[in-house]
């Protein structure tokens, strides 16, 4: 899926997006018959996608191989972008294997020398679980297999920026700004080469200077401080977005960026300098028809229609949502909350502390900063969701995503959320105490909500953190979309309703509360094997069903948002 804005204008970048070869190996024994070499009798696929929407693979869980064969017209070092793979991707070129790559949710780029004419992509894609796995295999939305975000490749020549970050700082009056780029250099040619390099943002050139790299050297560039000043503020109600322009004598790069500072003060969270109530809902990005392989359009009228509630903030439940998706944020100021999958009860206290699982979740928030870095709608990195947050592992796996994410992850509040609130020892480690909870739902009843945020507030204070706010980052009650009752029941849209809109008012008139998201705006596919107790093996917690039908709960949480947003 492409950017909502041209990446390029020197370069052709080629899409391998459409038909390829597609053959399921439920036994694992695809390479060692030689598929990377040709997959024997494939069946023609759609390339993203996923496989659990064809009809005989709806709950298959395994590897899947795909295979492209393409035409490549000049000859030199080919540069494979593959948007996300679930989970495990293992590539060959022309039966050649490639470096793999773990993790579903992010982009990865395979650097190989290719020689003009007719080549061969194969791509083994394994959705499998195992105690190292990322997520675990309890989960609650459906764990679909397939090449999911689009394939493409460009053909490098010369010096060429594989990557880019933007960093500066706003001034006190956040007026002018201080600010550097971090350029990742490659020279693809045979032969030490030398180019002169352009960075401009907006119409201001930054930098201007010769740069020689050896044969196949890769530098990481970080060009001089500068100023810029009469700063245009990104913001919600004008986000306002900056081109970025970096140019060689071979190749050029495109990006925006937005100038906005998100800070913690005095237990509110402040928006360049003003204070702002979150109003957010969870999305999974994940329709029926479509599984993760979810369409632009269909991201707009999903934006669409939470605008329209009166939400300004967004929830990635809980994995790196597409990049085209964040464009549209950046573009219609909504924020942004990114998160990796490590979700909830999957995670024992043993596998927290597994090597192998800390260091995916370390490469996972790595590969979520290096491709979200620049988008200004991501106010806040999520770093996992409902694990045993009162274990000793559970702390020293949160001290390590903290400091990874505060020291490289740009000015963004860093967070997860709590389930477990009166024994967490985590809390040290976030900007924003944020709390999933679900009275009257799981437990309890619906005037059991004031009661539970006066205990917390004494929590909170008893630890030391009165200075932080808190957000309720999940709540919210299931509703079977059609079910209506006079009595006010589980299960029905007026109770959905009832609870939610109780809800929004007792967060709105506490003052230890910052925002919340409601969980969830629409219902997902799960699956029954998870023992969750989903009806219809959905997750029906949506404000909309999962065909994106609005629930009464839709309309109560409208009038309630729309309400609080006149206040502000």
């Amino acid at each position: 899926m492409a950017r909502l804005f041209n990446e390029h204008k020197k370069q052709r970048v080629y899409s391998l997006d459409g038909t390829w070869k597609f053959h399921i190996d439920p036994e694992d024994k695809g390479e060692a018959e030689g598929w990377q070499n040709g997959i024997p009798n494939g069946e023609s696929v759609s390339v993203p996608s996923v496989w659990n929407t064809d009809l005989s693979l709806l709950t298959y869980e395994g590897c899947g191989w795909y295979e492209k064969t393409f035409y490549c017209p000049d000859e030199g070092v080919m540069r494979l972008t593959f948007e996300a793979v679930m989970t495990q991707a293992d590539i060959w070129f022309d039966g050649v294997r490639m470096e793999g790559h773990y993790g579903g949710f992010c982009q990865f780029e395979r650097l190989v020398y290719a020689e003009a004419g007719e080549h061969r992509l194969t791509v083994r894609a394994d959705n499998r679980f195992d105690e190292h796995s990322i997520p675990q295999a309890k989960v609650d939305w459906f764990h679909y297999g397939g090449i999911t975000r689009s394939v493409s490749y460009e053909m490098l020549s010369g010096i060429c920026v594989l990557g880019e970050h933007f960093v500066y700082e706003l001034s006190n009056n956040l007026q002018t700004a201080e600010g550097t780029f971090e350029l990742t250099l490659y020279n693809a040619e045979q032969q030490e080469c030398s180019s002169r390099l352009t960075v401009a943002l907006g119409d201001q050139v930054v930098f201007e200077e010769a740069v020689t790299l050896a044969c196949g050297e890769e530098r990481l560039l970080v060009t001089p401080r500068f100023t810029i000043t009469d700063v245009h503020l990104w913001d919600t109600c004008d986000p306002y977005l900056y081109t970025v322009r970096i140019e060689s004598d071979t190749y050029d790069l495109y990006d925006r960026v937005g100038f906005r500072k998100i800070e913690v003060k005095d237990g509110q969270i402040l928006l360049n300098s003003r204070a702002i109530e979150l109003r957010g809902v969870n999305r999974h990005e994940e329709h029926p028809d479509f599984g993760f392989a979810f369409p632009a359009s269909l991201m707009k009228r999903d934006i669409d229609i939470i605008t329209e509630m009166g939400a300004n903030a967004i929830r990635g439940s809980h994995y790196p949502n597409s990049r085209c998706f964040v464009d549209m944020l950046d573009e219609r100021g909504i924020l942004f909350w990114s998160e990796i999958p490590i979700w909830g009860c999957g995670f024992s206290e043993e596998t927290l502390g597994d090597a192998l699982v800390i260091e995916r979740t370390m490469a996972m928030h790595t590969e979520m900063v290096k491709y979200y870095y620049n988008h200004p709608s991501i106010v806040i990195f999520g770093m996992h969701n409902e694990i045993p947050s009162g274990t000793q592992n559970a702390y020293g796996l949160s001290r390590l995503c903290y400091g990874l994410l505060k020291e490289k992850g740009g000015n963004r509040l860093v967070v997860y959320a709590s389930h477990t609130p009166h024994v967490d020892i985590c809390f040290e480690f976030c900007d924003v105490i944020c709390l999933n909870l679900y009275h009257g739902w799981y437990g309890g009843n619906i005037e059991a909500w004031q009661g539970a945020m006066d205990k917390f507030r004494a929590r909170r204070s008893e630890l030391g953190f009165d200075q932080k706010p808190v957000i309720i980052s999940e709540f919210g009650a299931a509703a079977i979309y059609g079910n209506h009752t006079f009595d006010c029941v589980k299960w029905s849209e007026e109770y959905q309703a009832k609870l939610i809109g109780h809800c929004l008012d007792v967060f709105h008139s506490d003052p230890m509360v910052a925002g919340c998201f409601i969980w969830q705006y629409c219902d997902i596919r799960t699956s029954e094997e998870m023992g969750l107790g989903r009806a219809r093996s959905f997750n029906n917690k949506g404000l909309l069903s999962e065909y994106r039908k609005p629930k009464a709960a839709y309309f109560t949480v409208a009038e309630k948002f729309k309400a609080f947003a006149k206040e502000e």
